[in-house]
This record gives structure tokens, sequence and C-alpha cells, in this order.
């Protein structure tokens, strides 16, 4: 079986295309299913024993183990393009594809926020835990990637404890503030202003985390779900400052837009939530019109909440995914940003000698079990043939074949797991399976016992 990866993120396809392609939460669930649920009907199709999506504002990418790699990748770009709703032959010249250790050292540097639109933010490593624990609601998540998630997981925490990448990397609700500050500082041009958050998911919940520690007057959170909304705004109260919340519809969230002097809006909604029309009547009587000010407005979807042409407004400043990704190419990288690639290629190579290592072990067991009922026949055979031994002497020839046995056996299989961790390595129970003729069957059985008995 092979480790896959098959994705696309902001680094490989235009901000347009991951805004069609975004995955709704259902649609997720639904792709996982379909991945694991049936070998495809075609003779090329690939056995998907595993899988989990990755899905963030930026980044779309199925992990599975599949048991062939160009059936493999065929497959799940197809399951892609299927359930994003973008046509194969426009996602496809976007799509990247790793594999084994590669995809490894993949989500390695995706957990330690190196190939994140924000480098060093640590907000990945909610996103890669939600989506481990998505793939475990939905049992699509195996041995393999149940390992593989918390590895990377383990890995970015040590990226984040261990070096300075903090220093270089914020998220992106931070980012996208300095980007409408435009060069001030962000606490002083905040302070004494009122904020609409719309949306109480984790990005808009830091989003309004964020907003409070930095100095708004007030924060108002609008929100489907009123009692997720009261939960976030009575939280934030707690912690001294002025926040409410209401429903998210035309009439409430006009009222507010025309108060607010900032807007944040991360929903996830499949359709637009503020329209250039809302934001153009909101400005007769908002007050950052009155003051001479711009209407800021940070756009954290994917797809976009708010309409592209808010752009075009007078007096209104937005910043979104696209535009965010554009000012991130010219942010400065901190020096530590090296010692983590190095500390990812360590860990990736260090994973990938011991997946290695573990790959020949049902080789070696199956080895030496056969050398064990060679000798137990052989012990039988002699046995039989000199019925006149006492137990004391059955005993003693009975240890001395063993370990003549063990003794031969003993370097040759402990160098060739030593040999498994280094690249190639498999080639090395194959030549044993070759020498010793054991049979597949035998060695599978050994890697997995409960379907060896079903």
């Amino acid at each position: 079986m092979t480790l896959l990866v098959v994705g696309l993120s902001h680094r490989s396809a235009p901000v347009s295309l991951l805004e069609r392609a975004a995955l709704q939460e259902d649609t997720r669930g639904k792709l996982l299913r379909d991945a694991v649920g049936a070998v495809s009907a075609v003779v090329e199709g690939a056995a998907v024993a595993e899988a989990a999506v990755l899905s963030t504002c930026n980044r779309i990418e199925l992990y599975a183990e599949v048991d062939r790699f160009h059936a493999g990748v065929s497959q799940l770009s197809a399951l892609l393009a299927r359930h994003s709703g973008v046509p194969l032959d426009e996602l496809q010249p976007y799509l990247y594809v790793h594999f084994e250790d590669r995809a490894v050292a993949h989500l390695f540097t995706v957990a330690c926020g190196l190939d994140s639109m924000v480098v060093g933010e640590g907000q990945i490593l909610g996103q890669i835990k939600s989506a481990l624990a998505h793939a475990q609601d939905e049992h699509t998540a195996g041995r393999l990637l149940n390992e593989l998630f918390q590895q990377a997981l383990r890995v970015g925490k040590r990226a984040h404890s261990e070096t300075g990448i903090d220093r270089a990397g914020q998220s992106l609700v931070t980012f996208g503030l300095q980007q409408l500050a435009a060069g001030r500082d962000v606490p002083d041009w905040l302070r004494g202003k009122r904020a609409l958050v719309i949306g109480a998911g984790s990005m808009s919940s830091l989003a309004a985390a964020t907003l409070a520690r930095t100095g708004v007057a007030e924060l108002v959170i609008a929100n489907r779900t009123l009692d997720r909304a009261e939960r976030l705004a009575a939280a934030l109260g707690q912690e001294g400052l002025k926040a409410r919340a209401v429903p998210i519809n035309a009439i409430s969230v006009a009222a507010e837009l025309a108060l607010a002097d900032l807007v944040v809006s991360c929903t996830g909604a499949a359709g637009l939530v503020l329209t250039a029309d809302a934001v153009a009547d909101a400005s007769a009587h908002a007050p950052w019109a009155r003051k001479g000010e711009d209407l800021a407005v940070l756009d954290l979807a994917m797809p976009r909440d708010v309409d592209a042409g808010v752009h075009r407004l007078p007096g209104v400043r937005l910043v979104d995914i696209e535009s965010l990704a554009a000012a991130s190419a010219d942010a400065p990288m901190a020096a530590d940003v090296d010692t983590v690639r190095q500390l990812v290629a360590d860990e990736a190579a260090a994973l990938a000698a011991t997946r290695r290592a573990a790959h020949i072990t049902p080789t070696v067991v199956a080895l030496r079990a056969m050398a064990s009922d060679v000798v137990s026949a052989e012990l039988a055979r002699l046995h039989g043939r000199l019925p006149d031994l006492d137990e004391k002497e059955r005993g003693e020839i009975t240890r001395t074949v063993r370990r003549v046995v063990d003794k031969l056996l003993h370097a040759p299989t402990v160098r060739v797991k030593e040999l498994a961790g280094e690249p190639g390595g498999d080639q090395y129970a194959a030549a044993l399976r070759q020498l010793f003729d054991l049979e597949p069957r035998t060695v599978a059985a050994v890697r997995n016992p409960e379907q060896e008995r079903s």
C-alpha cells in the first residue's frame, strides 16, 4: 500500500479556483465515505484503504493509502473534482501529488506553517487536528493516517516550542488587520472602533479574540445559530469587552453594518453574506463616513463572504484571501525558518526509516516461524527414529538445535532490520522472501493477523 496526497493550495492555484473548489463540511464527509466505500469500477481503479481531508481557506488536500500509485492519483483527482464541483480538466493543471516519503515531508511542512499563506502561523495545527478527528468520526482513518497525523501534530508543536518560527508567523486575522491598518500600529488604529464579526466558527472566534485583545470599544457577533454567538459574546464580555450577539439576517446585518467601523467575516457559507449593494446602502449613515474614514472589511472566508465589487466602492477598504495571498509573497522570513526546515527534514527521515524497518518485520517474523517449523519437524523425525532417548537427552538435543538455528539467523535478521531503515530498504525484505522461498500469504498473515483469520 502507498501513502498518497493529492491537493491544491494557494501555492499551486489561483485564489479564484480555490474559492470554487472549497469543500463544505458535509461535502468533506461524503468525499471520505466515497473514497473508502468502494473500489472504482474501472479496471485500473485503486483500492483506498484510508482517507483524510485537510481543507482550509487556502488548501484542499486528500490523504489516502492506496494499493496502486497511478490509479490512486487518477481516482483521488476524480474524487476531488466530483465533490468540489470543479471539472477535472480545469482542476488537474493545479493539482500536486506527493507519495510515500515526500507525502510525509509535505504534511510535516504544512504542520509547521512553512507552507501557509502567512509563514509560521499556528492555526494549521488545529486544522490538522480537526481533519484527523473528522476522518476518525467517518471511520476512514486507520493505523497509517492516525500515526501520520499524530506525528505531524507533534512535529508542528516542536517547531513552535523549540524555534522562533512564531516571530515569522502570525494568524491570518493578525496579518489581515495589519494590511487594513496600512502601516499604522494595529492597537492604536483599532482603539475606540466598533467591530462586527460575522460567523462564530474557529476563525471568527479567533478574530473576535484578537480584536478584543487589541482594543476595540465594542464587538458585535452575528451568526446563524444565535446561541453560539451569544456564548462567544458572553465569554468576551467576561474579559471586560462590550460584546453582544445578533442573528444573521438582512435587517440585523444591515443595521450593525451601518454602526461598524470594521467588519470581519468568515462563515463558510456557500453564497455571499455581504453584497456590494448592502455595503453601499449602509455607508449613508455609517460612523466611518461621518468621520471621513474608510470602512475596513476583512473577508477570511473561502469561498468569499464579501462581494468582490466592494473593492470598487468609495470609502471602503476590503482585504480578502486574494489580497492577503499577494501581500504574503513579500512578507519577511525569519532566520528560524531554516531551522524548522531542517527539523522537518530530520523528522521526515526518521519516520521514513521507522516505516521501512516496520515493513521488513513481518518478513523476519515469517522467516523465524518457518525455521521454527522446520526445527520442530526435524526433531519429531529424530525422536521417532531414536525412541530410546530419555527426556533429559531429548531436551538437550532440542535446545542445541534451536540454539544453532537462532545463532545462524540472528546476525542476518538484525542486519537486515538495520539496512531496512535506509533508502531502498524494502529490497532486503524482498531478497529474504526470495532466498528462503517465503510465501506472500505467510508474510501477509504476520502483517494482518486479523484479516488472515477472517
